[in-house]
């Protein structure tokens, strides 16, 4: 009776079969599911985040007054302005409705926190603006708002 035995050339085949495998798979991925997920991941950030500041509108004045601190902006028009993009930009996200504008807009949020707010938390905005960055230029993918409005006006109506 004969024993195979595996060599080392035929473990690197099998370990680049199985490399080449997981490319081929990972490239058949259609681009709409990653853009879609993206979207709803870093919209479901900042849906919460809004949805924190309104369930307290009092503790979020407080916060933006002696925590946030965002210069030249007094802290009520911080507040509003930031849970405003924070509510829209994740709406407009999760649809895929004017997604780079929404992107852009978030880009924008994320920047103020990283540069006044939180600059110790940069490996948390750094995963926001990736998927941010992607929308941006990419756009919302196949799976959005934008996709059809952009259907129908190439279709002529």
């Amino acid at each position: 009776m004969t024993t195979m035995r595996a060599t080392p050339i035929s473990i690197s085949r099998t370990i680049y079969r199985l490399h080449d495998t997981v490319v081929e798979w990972a490239t058949a991925l259609p681009l709409s599911i990653v853009q879609l997920a993206s979207r709803v991941a870093v919209a479901e950030v900042f849906w919460q985040s809004a949805q924190t500041k309104l369930a307290s509108w009092p503790v979020t004045l407080q916060l933006f007054a002696f925590e946030y601190r965002v210069p030249l902006l007094d802290p009520g028009l911080a507040a509003l302005m930031a849970t405003a993009a924070e509510l829209s930009g994740a709406a407009m996200l999760a649809l895929g409705l004017l997604a780079r504008l929404a992107s852009l807009m978030l880009l924008g949020v994320v920047a103020t926190i990283q540069i006044f707010v939180y600059p110790d938390h940069w490996v948390e905005h750094l995963m926001w603006t990736s998927l941010l960055l992607l929308i941006l230029s990419r756009g919302a993918g196949v799976i959005s708002v934008d996709h059809l409005v952009a259907r129908r006006i190439r279709a002529g109506g």
